[in-house]
């Protein structure tokens, strides 16, 4: 009995080192993958190479090659649903096949096929949330005691397996699934908060649009590889009015209004940001021209213009508008005064009469005074 014990035990601890191994690998080699619409053939495949690996070295009874491979099949199934689970039967079942011996099915049915089918059954469609699934101990720990339950008494009915060699096998594989579940538990959950981190320190709280930290980065990466661009600066007209008018929370409301129509506006590999206060930033690639960098910035302008915010008649002229001030990229011109150049064209549009889009010229260095194209 000593014997099974230390060898069920070493089975516990490479499921519990090769689960960890994996989900590392898979964090920090291959994040996209886990993402991806292969992740179930991946995650299959993985665990069935953990289930032969525990079936590589069994410990040998009466004829029956005897391990812990239901662990990683049952937990798959549970985790991933039916495909990981059938996938990951894959290479055990052949594998036992080639081994033959005077339990060969009964070893199929009852550690590679049953594991599979109860995991299936208590794994919780609705509320599994891939890539970073949280699994639900209580309910996993439920589904892998039906299957044990019934596992040992079929064992016990139909193998030379004694009731005490079932019972270690039990404790052991319960032990190995709720590691597996911890385990998967907190290295999901740190991932989550490190996205959630991240995603903060690179997105304004407020509008969800990025902050001009991560637009800074990015220009500057399309920039350095020679992409033509012309960097926008828009600011809302009149926005201290419609603060005193109806509430900051309204005004908070009209900013995020206002991100929202600046996401659905931009093109494929265009960049925003929100500036700071009620100004935002825009760098629309592929512009070489002024009259390319007007008739975008001017769509932009129309689309907000047009929109229905909440208390807009009460401003001046009956609309909530904005003023835009777009600037051309010169070759080696740095992103600093190349914005400098955008903010100076906004000031003309403010100065203007707002509500409108002002261009910089192209042919005026920064140093000297701007000449503009102004829609009137």
């Amino acid at each position: 009995m000593e014997a099974y014990f230390f060898y069920f035990l070493e089975n516990m601890a490479l499921i519990i080192a090769m689960m960890y191994l994996g989900l590392k690998a898979r964090e920090y080699l291959v994040p996209k993958l886990a993402e991806s619409r292969k992740a179930p053939l991946l995650n299959g495949l993985l665990t069935g190479f953990l289930a032969f690996a525990i079936m590589y070295n069994p410990l040998l009874h009466e004829g029956m090659r005897i391990d812990l491979r239901e662990a990683p099949l049952y937990f798959i199934a549970f985790i991933g649903g039916w495909l990981p689970g059938v996938i990951a039967m894959i290479i055990p079942f052949i594998y036992r096949m080639m081994m033959e011996g005077p339990t060969v099915w009964l070893g199929i049915m009852q550690a590679i096929f049953l594991p599979v089918l109860i995991g299936s059954l208590f794994h919780d469609r609705k509320n599994y949330r891939p890539p970073y699934a949280m699994a639900s101990i209580k309910r996993m720990m439920l589904g892998f005691a039906v299957f044990e339950v019934i596992k040992s008494v079929w064992m016990v009915l139909s193998t030379p397996a004694t009731a005490g060699m079932a019972m270690i096998m039990a404790m052991m594989a319960t032990i190995g699934v709720l590691a597996l579940g911890w385990i998967l538990n907190d290295t999901h959950r740190n991932i989550i908060r490190w996205k959630a981190l991240e995603h903060d320190s690179t997105h304004d709280v407020l509008t969800g649009l990025p902050n001009l930290r991560f637009f800074h980065e990015k220009v500057r990466q399309l920039k350095y590889r020679g992409v033509p661009m012309a960097i926008v600066m828009m600011d809302v007209d009149h926005f201290k009015n419609y603060n005193d008018t109806h509430g900051h929370p309204a005004g908070d409301g009209v900013l995020r209004s206002i991100g929202r129509l600046m996401e659905e506006s931009t093109r494929p590999g265009d960049v925003i940001a929100r500036y700071g206060g009620e100004e935002f930033i825009l760098c629309f690639t592929g512009v070489s021209t002024e009259r390319q960098a007007f008739e975008l910035a001017n769509a932009l302008r129309e689309r907000i213009e047009d929109h229905a915010f909440y208390g807009a008649e009460q401003q001046p002229g009956g609309r909530l508008t904005v003023s835009l001030g777009a600037a051309i990229s010169e070759t080696e011109q740095p992103l600093d005064e190349l914005i400098e150049q955008a903010d100076r064209a906004l000031y003309q549009s403010k100065k203007s009469g707002r509500n409108q889009v002002t261009v910089a010229s192209m042919k005026t260095s920064i140093e000297k005074k701007s000449s503009y194209h102004v829609n009137a």
